[in-house]
Order: C-alpha cells, then sequence, then structure tokens
C-alpha cells in the first residue's frame, strides 16, 4: 500500500505535469484530484474551464486554488441551500487549504504569484501579455506548474484528513 508521503508527491507531480502539457491551472489541479482522490466528478471538472489565469484570465485568486477548494467543497459540502450546519461544517478545511496555500505560495491572487515568481504581473488576458508570461517560464517548472502542484497536493493533505477524522469517528462510535 502506498503511504501518504508518496501520495501526496504523486499528487503534486501530476498536476504540475498536467500545467505543463495541457495548461488551464485550476483543471491541472481538478484533474489530477479526480484521479487520485475521490470527490470531484465531470461536472466539478467541467466547471474549473474557465477559472484559469486568475478567474477568465483576468489575474483575480489563483485558479489552482479555486480549484483546491472546489474540491473541499465537493467532498464535504452541503448539497441543500438549507443545509447551513454543513455549509459551516465545510468552510473551516477550505480555510485550511487557502492559508496553507498562502503560506506554501506566498500570495493568492495570480497577478500577485506573477509578480512574485516573474517580478512583474501579466495581464493573460491581452495576448502580448500572456505570450510575454511564456516566454518569462510560465508554464516551465518553476512558474504555474509548481503552483499547482502545491495546490493540489495542499487540498490532498486536508482531503486526507477528513476522510480520516471519518473513519476514526465512524470506529468510535460502532
Amino acid at each position: 500500500m502506498q503511504d501518504k508521503e508518496e501520495l501526496l508527491d504523486e499528487i503534486f507531480e501530476s498536476a504540475l505535469e498536467n500545467e505543463m502539457k495541457y495548461f488551464g491551472c485550476s483543471q491541472a489541479v481538478l484533474g489530477t484530484l479526480k484521479k487520485n482522490l475521490s470527490g470531484v466528478n465531470a461536472e466539478v471538472f467541467r466547471a474549473g474551464s474557465a477559472l484559469a489565469g486568475g478567474v477568465a484570465r483576468q489575474g483575480e485568486t489563483c485558479g489552482a486554488l479555486i480549484a483546491a477548494i472546489m474540491v473541499i467543497g465537493s467532498v464535504i459540502g452541503r448539497e441543500r441551500l438549507e443545509d447551513f450546519e454543513q455549509y459551516q461544517e465545510a468552510m473551516e478545511p477550505a480555510t485550511r487549504v487557502y492559508n496553507m496555500f498562502k503560506e506554501r505560495v506566498g500570495h493568492t491572487l495570480c497577478a500577485g504569484i506573477h509578480k512574485r515568481r516573474f517580478g512583474k504581473a501579466f495581464r493573460l488576458s491581452i495576448p502580448e501579455e500572456r505570450e510575454a508570461f511564456e516566454n518569462a517560464g510560465g508554464h516551465k517548472r518553476e512558474g504555474c506548474p509548481e503552483v499547482c502542484g502545491i495546490a493540489a497536493r495542499t487540498a490532498a493533505e486536508v482531503i486526507l484528513d477528513i476522510k480520516r477524522e471519518i473513519v476514526v469517528f465512524l470506529t468510535s462510535t460502532l
């Protein structure tokens, strides 16, 4: 059986490779977590299509981070608006993912991440700046692919903790 650290390393590398090969940070993360953990179905994956580049290439919240939080919601979120308790229950692990990501990457906004990694914020909605982003190494390992790896690994860590807590709870109630 694969140990937790090996699985987390595999998830990191898979998300990194997905971003390098296919682009679309949100779906790079979602695709990796869909393959390696439960909680991501086709609709969730499809919903991540236009979140890359800080939401439709606008430089806002990092699409990889949004995907990581989407997966938390898929695993533990509410299914009905009336279920306020489950809504509250999902906030703690989502906040953990957000804070861990921010600590590990240094920023949560796409433009801020670019500035930290490349010394400049790129407006990816402008073709010339998107090309400059690529030339600066945007899809090289140390660019957005590494950020995707961090987001996927972070979400996986939290999800594995949630699943462990559920097992402990269930076994203690038997």
